[in-house]
């Protein structure tokens, strides 16, 4: 398998899984500027990360990619006990950071792909910080009594940290949110994290 990965992207996810379930890899190192090149858009249109190459077939969009790795090995239970009710149960969470949480920190990351005058692009990052919180406060919620978003390790929870790490960074905080912060405690403390981190720090850009 070869993923093609951007620091600090939603890819890490994949990366992360890729760690748990313990299957040789490849990451191919992305950056603003390759993920634009005419050699990657010949092989996703869309220009974007995560891609995931398995064999002859390419692969595009998180949640397709995180799906498709735990369908893969069912055996390391990243989709609940194989039940229709625990698949849907992880994929609703995973739908929801995906679609709803990750798409709000748009505004925060390029604010002028909103509203081109510049001036304008602190009110609109502040406002979409303010609905990010909003997200977090659920999750908090949700984690509460909880390790894992749906009470045991699937694909959903990487995406979360993530996100988390994305709130640190953007000065959108955890403040308040003891639940979250102590999932993230206890992720940085996975040795499949670990290793992920470790690898996109040492990766070269391609």
């Amino acid at each position: 398998m070869k993923l093609y990965h951007m620091p600090s992207a939603c890819s890490l996810a994949d990366l992360i899984v890729l760690e748990w379930i313990g299957v040789p890899h490849e990451i191919v190192r992305m950056s603003l500027e390759s993920i634009k090149s005419p050699d990657y858009l010949t092989i996703n249109a869309n220009g974007t990360v995560p891609l995931l190459e398995h064999g002859d077939f390419s692969l595009t969009e998180n949640v397709a990619i995180l799906g498709y790795l735990a369908d893969l090995y069912p055996e390391a239970r990243l989709l609940g006990d194989g039940t229709p009710h625990d698949r849907a149960e992880v994929m609703r969470w995973l739908g929801f950071l995906n679609s709803d949480v990750h798409m709000t920190f748009k505004p925060i990351f390029m604010p002028t792909r909103f509203l081109q005058n510049q001036a304008f692009a602190g009110a609109i990052a502040d406002t979409a910080r303010i609905r990010v919180r909003t997200y977090l406060e659920r999750l908090d919620a949700r984690l509460d009594g909880r390790n894992w978003l749906t009470g045991e390790r699937s694909i959903a929870d990487p995406y979360l940290f993530v996100i988390l790490r994305w709130a640190i960074d953007t000065q959108v905080g955890l403040q308040g949110f003891e639940n979250l912060s102590r999932f993230v405690d206890r992720m940085n403390l996975d040795a499949g994290v670990r290793a992920a981190l470790a690898t996109e720090a040492e990766l070269k850009p391609s």
